[in-house]
């Protein structure tokens, strides 16, 4: 299941990276890079932070390969989403959730303390995207008002407390990746968001 989650937001990311780089009407090589980078960045930066080199997708072609495939799937079919920015949303929130995931069970497998873990599961779920959305010219999603990368943090919270109560692994992943999800759809569609700053 932990493998299939990855492969799955390293499919969701890479999709989300292309879409967002055709939005900005960027041509091909411009579209695989964006693309790559968001299905890769957060777990890079996790894995070089714990000392884990090289790096995941340097250690396992099949990860290259996927991205290859997430970002033929999206120019291929571009024109069949109804609403390019409501695929782009879905998309990203598949691998939000999912990459949260991943990046905990790297600190639980590295030893880190449980804060570090949660740590570890938002910067690998949010970073990606961060620097998609840099390298697209956008403030990046983590850094606005939108709740991002607090959906992380509380869906590290619940991981550690579910996995507490000695639940199946395959479980754990699958309740934890979706309550993620469902939080962030359901923020989207609620409004909820965190008050920004005023500089006055």
């Amino acid at each position: 299941m932990f493998h299939l989650l990855d492969i799955i937001g390293t499919m969701a990311f890479a999709m989300s990276g292309a879409l967002t780089a055709m939005h900005k009407k960027l041509d091909p090589f411009g579209v695989f890079i964006i693309a790559f980078v968001t299905a890769v960045g957060g777990g890079t930066l996790r894995d070089v932070l714990i000392g884990r080199t090289p790096v995941g997708w340097m250690r396992d072609m099949q990860y290259v390969y996927v991205i290859i495939l997430g970002f033929f799937l999206a120019i291929i079919f571009r024109k069949s989403f109804d609403k390019l920015r409501t695929s782009l949303f879905l998309f990203d929130t598949i691998g939000l959730g999912v990459f949260t995931l991943i990046g905990l069970e790297r600190g639980i497998l590295t030893g880190l303390h449980p804060a570090i873990c949660i740590a570890l599961g938002t910067m690998t779920a949010c970073f990606g995207g961060v620097i998609r959305d840099i390298l697209c010219n956008e403030i990046p999603n983590v850094f606005r008002e939108e709740i991002y990368a607090t959906i992380c943090i509380f869906g590290g919270i619940v991981f550690f407390g579910l996995r507490r109560l000695n639940l199946d692994d395959d479980i754990l992943y699958l309740v934890t990746s979706l309550i993620i999800i469902v939080i962030r759809l359901m923020a989207v569609k609620y409004k909820w968001h965190l008050k920004a700053f005023d500089h006055k």
